[in-house]
C-alpha cells in the first residue's frame, strides 16, 4: 500500500511536468543513453531488474536490494565515433543501507580547426565532452519495499565554452507477494537549467554605431538560451519465470516517458546457468516515433576467483542508419 500511494504521489506529479511537449527542447542528452552493457542487452528495461551497480543510474532504489559490493566499467562505441563511459561503484554499508558513486562520460574526440585562409586545418584542435558525476543512497525500508536517490553534477562543454547543472533521480522498488514479480519507478534527471558561457562569447560591440567618435570596441558578452535537463518518468516490471540451483529465467518490461521525445517501451530478458553463463536479449524503444534503435542482444560470463566474483559483458544493438552499437562490461563483486 505504501508503494502504491508512493506510485499514484508521482504520476500525478509526472502527468503534470509532461503535459508539455518538449521534444529536441533538452540539453545533456548524453544522460539518456542506456549505460551497462548487461542491462542494454536485454533492451535497457532495467528499472525493476537493476540488481548491479548500473542501479545508480536505472533506479536507485534497488542499489540496498544488492548482496554485496561492486564495482563496473563499461565501455560503448558510440555513434558518429565518439565513446561513452560509465563507471560505478556500490558499497553495502549494511544489509539495509548502500552508498555509490558513479562516473558518466560522452567524449566526442578531437578534431583540427579549419578556416577560410586555412581550409586544411590550423594545427588547433577543438574538443567536446559531456560528463555527470552521481552520489547515490538507498535503503530497505521494509522486506519488500526500498527507495534511494542520486545527486548528479553534470557538465556540458564544446571546446572554450562549457554549461553545468544539478539533478536528482529517485527510485522506488517494491517486491511483491506474487513470487519473483517486481514493481518498480524511477525519475531521473530532475534539476536546474544549462546555459553556455565562455570566453568566445566576448565580443567588441559598438554601442551607438550611428554617432562616429565613440569607442567602437566595447566589450560585449553573447547570452546564450538555457535549457531544460532531459526529464525521464520509467514504470518497470520484473519476472523470475524459472530460478533454482542450475537456471534462472527472466523477463522485463519498462514504459518510459522522457520529456524530450515520444513515450516508449523497452522488452528483454535473461536466462542464466549455474551463474556461470548468461545469455540475454530484447527490444528497444518499441512504439517511440522515428527510433532507430531496434533489436538488442548479448552474454554475459561469471566466475569466482579467491572470493571475488568477475563477470566480463558484451552487448549489441541494432541502432538502424546509424553502426550497429557494441558495449562491453567488466564487474567485480567482493
Amino acid at each position: 500500500m505504501k508503494f502504491c500511494k508512493s506510485l499514484l504521489v508521482v504520476a500525478i506529479l509526472v502527468a503534470n511536468i509532461f503535459a508539455q511537449n518538449k521534444v529536441g527542447t533538452t540539453a545533456a542528452d548524453f544522460l539518456t543513453i542506456p549505460v551497462g552493457a548487461r542491462a542494454t542487452a536485454m533492451g535497457g528495461a532495467f528499472v525493476a531488474y537493476a540488481n548491479d551497480v548500473t542501479a545508480a543510474y536505472y533506479n536507485p532504489g534497488a542499489l540496498s536490494k544488492l548482496s554485496s559490493s561492486e564495482f563496473i566499467a563499461s565501455r560503448t562505441e558510440w555513434l558518429v565515433g565518439t565513446d561513452h563511459n560509465w563507471v560505478g561503484l556500490v558499497f553495502k554499508l549494511d544489509e539495509n543501507n548502500a552508498f555509490a558513486i558513479s562516473f558518466n562520460q560522452l567524449d566526442y574526440g578531437e578534431e583540427e580547426i579549419t578556416t577560410e585562409q586555412n581550409p586544411t586545418g590550423t594545427g588547433q584542435f577543438w574538443d567536446a565532452t559531456d560528463m555527470a558525476i552521481g552520489i547515490s543512497y538507498a535503503r530497505n525500508l521494509t522486506d519488500r519495499f526500498s527507495i534511494g536517490g542520486t545527486f548528479k553534477m553534470i557538465q556540458s562543454r564544446i571546446w572554450n565554452e562549457s554549461a553545468s547543472a544539478f539533478a536528482l533521480d529517485i527510485g522506488l522498488v517494491f517486491d511483491t507477494q506474487f513470487d519473483g514479480l517486481t514493481l518498480a519507478m524511477n525519475i531521473s534527471n530532475f534539476g536546474t537549467e544549462m546555459q553556455l558561457d565562455g570566453p568566445d562569447l566576448f565580443e567588441p560591440i559598438d554601442i551607438d554605431p550611428s554617432n562616429a567618435g565613440n569607442n567602437q570596441n566595447i566589450s560585449g558578452q553573447l547570452e546564450t538560451d538555457q535549457w531544460e535537463l532531459p526529464l525521464v518518468f520509467a514504470v518497470g516490471l520484473s519476472y523470475d519465470v524459472l530460478k533454482n540451483s542450475e537456471w534462472q529465467f527472466s523477463v522485463l518490461t519498462d514504459a518510459n516517458y522522457p520529456i524530450n521525445t515520444t513515450p516508449f517501451v523497452n522488452v528483454g530478458g535473461e536466462i542464466g546457468w549455474n551463474d556461470i553463463l548468461f545469455l540475454r536479449s530484447g527490444y528497444s524503444s518499441l512504439f517511440e516515433e522515428d527510433a532507430e534503435e531496434g533489436f538488442t542482444a548479448g552474454f554475459g560470463l561469471q566466475y569466482n576467483i579467491a572470493g571475488f566474483n568477475l563477470r566480463v559483458d558484451y552487448s549489441y544493438m541494432d541502432f538502424g542508419i546509424f553502426d550497429n552499437i557494441n558495449r562491453y562490461g567488466l564487474s567485480i563483486s567482493f
